[in-house]
């Protein structure tokens, strides 16, 4: 089952995944790394696949070629409170950078 890392929709498997294609839900970027089956943290530049260059944002659409959607088993196990607490975490940098850069 294929579930929207920021909604939790479940999204269709006939469905094609490019990199314009939005949640129909949400309306927010499904090919993004946080719902690929490689995504990795930890792993180099947080992907299993050898990839030549890092993905900065991982939660936009993106070019990467590797992409494969992500397939859930059990989406009741997913904890909503740690992506939340994530997204949180990743804001909090970019308004530390913009102020520290006058942005």
């Amino acid at each position: 089952m294929r579930i929207c890392y920021f909604c939790g929709a479940v999204i269709d498997s006939s469905l094609r995944i490019y990199r314009e294609t939005t949640c129909p839900n949400c309306g927010r970027d499904l090919k993004i790394c946080y719902n690929c089956k490689y995504y990795s943290p930890g792993s180099h530049w947080d992907c299993e696949e050898s990839i030549t260059e890092p993905v900065r944002e991982k939660d936009r659409a993106n070019f990467c070629e590797y992409f494969k959607f992500k397939e859930i088993e059990n989406p009741d196990k997913i904890d909503k409170s740690s992506i939340s607490k994530r997204e949180s975490r990743e804001q909090k940098s970019r308004d530390d950078f913009n102020k520290l850069f006058g942005g």
